[in-house]
């Protein structure tokens, strides 16, 4: 039901922030790649060289500088640099992505139950193809988050060491995101 599950093969997901970060992702055991910086200048090299090390690659929309995160700027995304998919906190962004058939993930903050719960809500609305909670180091939440909602739940955010990633494994997340290249392996 959500593909998403077929392409984690190892359930640790590079996150990267600097470009000096990207040779490590390329060079790890992950096999996806969350790509939260660039800009309309290099997004299309930054993806190029990701997919071509055979990984998918999904960018934070919000993070691209020069392209707007609207209908036009995932259009652009999704007809010229074509991750895998985007992540993104607006819903609108998740649906338009999905029209355009690219995956997403929707990215929510656990701040208090009402932010919980207003993220279930929103990913019903949305239909992405996993959440990405943050910070991803709550076990006890993302194992009463897989019983809230379908979804495939990714942690991410503060992660810091192997201890934390097993614990959200073993809560009931698919994979976890971290920007530690150490983890990464």
């Amino acid at each position: 039901m959500y593909p998403i599950i077929d392409l984690v093969e190892h359930q640790t997901i590079a996150t990267v922030q600097k470009e000096e970060e990207l040779e490590l992702a390329i060079k790890s055991q992950a096999n996806i790649v969350f790509l939260l910086m660039g800009s309309i200048f290099n997004v299309q090299e930054l993806v190029d060289k990701i997919k071509g090390a055979g990984k998918q690659v999904f960018i934070h929309v919000e993070f691209i500088e020069g392209i707007v995160a609207d209908r036009t700027g995932i259009s652009y995304l999704a007809k010229n640099v074509k991750p895998t998919g985007i992540i993104s906190t607006k819903g609108n962004l998740i649906r338009i992505a999905k029209d355009m058939n690219l995956m997403a993930i929707q990215r929510i903050f656990l701040i208090d139950h009402s932010a919980v719960l207003r993220g279930i809500k929103a990913a019903e609305q949305s239909q992405p193809d996993a959440i990405e909670v943050m910070p991803g180091i709550m076990p006890h939440i993302i194992e009463g988050l897989t019983s809230m909602t379908p979804y495939p739940i990714i942690a991410g955010g503060l992660v810091d060491n192997r201890r934390e990633i097993d614990e959200a494994l073993h809560a009931g997340a698919l994979a976890v995101s971290t920007g530690k290249s150490e983890l990464w392996q």
